[in-house]
């Protein structure tokens, strides 16, 4: 492999690394937004 193949693949893993913990830092504020929009509407702390 050249140089320019092993940085392209070095340049590919390392947007496909920021994709995926971005994907993870979202996936967590959604499951928190969800559970608080679940909570609300099952009365909360009323019920």
């Amino acid at each position: 492999m050249s140089i320019v193949s092993i940085l392209i693949a070095l340049a590919i893993a390392f947007i496909a690394w920021k994709v995926l913990s971005g994907l993870i830092k979202f996936a967590a504020i959604a499951i928190v937004i969800v559970a608080t929009v679940w909570f609300l509407s099952t009365g909360g702390f009323a019920a």
